[in-house]
């Protein structure tokens, strides 16, 4: 931690500007997640980047010492982790890679989705001042994927009330062990969550007031090898459902750890599980402040490997 106070000089100096005149080899980045993380402080009240300092003031910036001698870990955007699939001034889409977490870890390793997309943003000059950008919803570490991100309050609202009213539509390409008998089917079983070994359990009936019904809409694509290839839509979204829900009829997914089948991943070489968020559909049935996405779709390519097959022939 460092404390400092503020000289006469940089009274009316926002105090982004002030850090980095006083403490030059900590990188911006750093800088960037201390104000994220709300370890900046003036007069032991938390500010924000924009924040005017006055003479007499005190700033402190809770932060280990090796970043203010500039050998702490990089703050420097992973390219690597997502693409940019759409930008606008109210939300950004990204396809995020597999094996990459949402949000920060117990670790809190800044490799995670939602910081390097704020890292994306302001390198693209944006200002996260007023409202830090924040994930719509979320998928799995190791599903890839099509990830919405609200730039400010309204934006998310909407989008979260959107998608409760299945007005942006979710659908995923996964590929599962077996062929499916029935080539398109609605399933709707229960859930039960089970926090403390982070999985799920599905039962046919309701099991008191710890169970959620769960919808979920599959279509096969594609049969070969003893595996499917299928599209499924969530109609409700509950932790692991699409997972859990397909390895309950007998049909887990490829590559899956927890409600897979491993010795037939190892057959296949799975590293990640074979799940892909590949598409969003915007279709809202009333007016609100997203409508220029109104009948747009937005859709990606799996990232995960398939046999050879025509991906798209139905």
């Amino acid at each position: 931690m460092k404390s400092v106070k503020v000289d006469e000089k940089y009274s009316g100096t926002a105090i982004e500007k002030f850090i980095k005149k006083q403490f030059p080899e900590l990188s911006t980045g750093a800088m960037h997640r201390a104000f994220r993380k709300k370890d900046v402080k003036v007069n032991g009240v938390r500010v924000r980047q924009d924040y005017i300092l006055s003479a007499g003031d005190i700033v402190e910036i809770f932060l280990a010492d090796k970043f203010f001698e500039g050998t702490g870990p990089s703050q420097k955007r992973n390219t690597n982790l997502f693409d940019v699939v759409h930008n606008d001034k109210n939300i950004i889409i990204v396809n995020k890679a597999q094996g990459v977490p949402v949000h920060p870890d117990q670790n809190n390793d800044p490799e995670n989705l939602i910081e390097q997309v704020q890292l994306y943003l302001m390198e693209k000059g944006e200002t996260l001042h007023s409202f830090k950008p924040s994930l719509c919803h979320r998928i799995d570490r190791n599903t890839g994927g099509l990830v919405i991100i609200a730039k400010n309050p309204l934006a998310l609202k909407t989008v979260i009330d959107k998608l409760k009213k299945n007005e942006i539509r979710k659908y995923y390409l996964c590929l599962v062990k077996g062929v499916l008998e029935e080539q398109e089917k609605l399933l709707k079983d229960y859930l039960i969550k089970d926090s403390r070994n982070s999985r799920v359990f599905i039962f046919p009936e309701p099991k008191g007031n710890s169970s959620f019904e769960i919808i979920t809409k599959y279509k096969v694509v594609s049969a070969f090898n003893d595996m499917s290839l299928l599209e499924v839509e969530l109609l409700t979204g509950r932790t692991h459902q699409i997972r859990a829900h397909l390895a309950y009829i007998g049909h887990p997914i490829v590559g899956d750890g927890k409600y897979g089948d491993n010795s037939f991943n190892r057959a296949q070489k799975a590293k990640y599980q074979a799940l892909w968020a590949y598409k969003l559909r915007f279709g809202f049935s009333s007016p609100c402040p997203l409508d220029y996405l109104n009948g747009k779709t937005f859709e990606v390519n799996p990232g995960f490997q398939l046999p050879n097959l025509s991906l798209f022939s139905k």
